[in-house]
């Protein structure tokens, strides 16, 4: 009998992958890098639920989720970076913020 939980895992996590950098970019452009908590809270709460859950197959997919909600603080910060670089549309309501730090990080983009 073939084990197929590896592949269910699998696409599970690219799913979740798949979610967040939208997910990232959205909450970047709408309430900025200073929204980084919020990653770090549903992280923290799925990693907990994880340790709960009895289902080895679902244990570890949400395991998976969480560790995305953490990568996802760091892709924040990059997120930044690349709105100031121009790679992203940057949010008209926040763009003397923008400005100011490009002139912050003038020569270190």
């Amino acid at each position: 009998m073939m084990n197929i939980s590896g592949i269910i895992v699998g696409a599970a996590v690219f799913f979740s992958i798949g979610i967040c950098h939208p997910a990232v970019i959205k909450m970047e452009y709408h309430l900025g890098k200073q929204s980084w908590w919020i990653w770090l809270v549903a992280g923290l709460a799925f990693c907990s639920l994880s340790l709960f859950v009895n289902n080895d197959i679902a244990s570890t997919i949400i395991g998976g989720f969480a560790f995305s909600c953490l990568w996802g603080i760091h892709e924040m910060f990059l997120q930044e970076k690349r709105v100031l670089r121009g790679w992203f549309p940057e949010n008209p309501r926040r763009h003397s913020y923008y400005e100011s730090r490009r002139i912050e990080m003038q020569g270190k983009l």
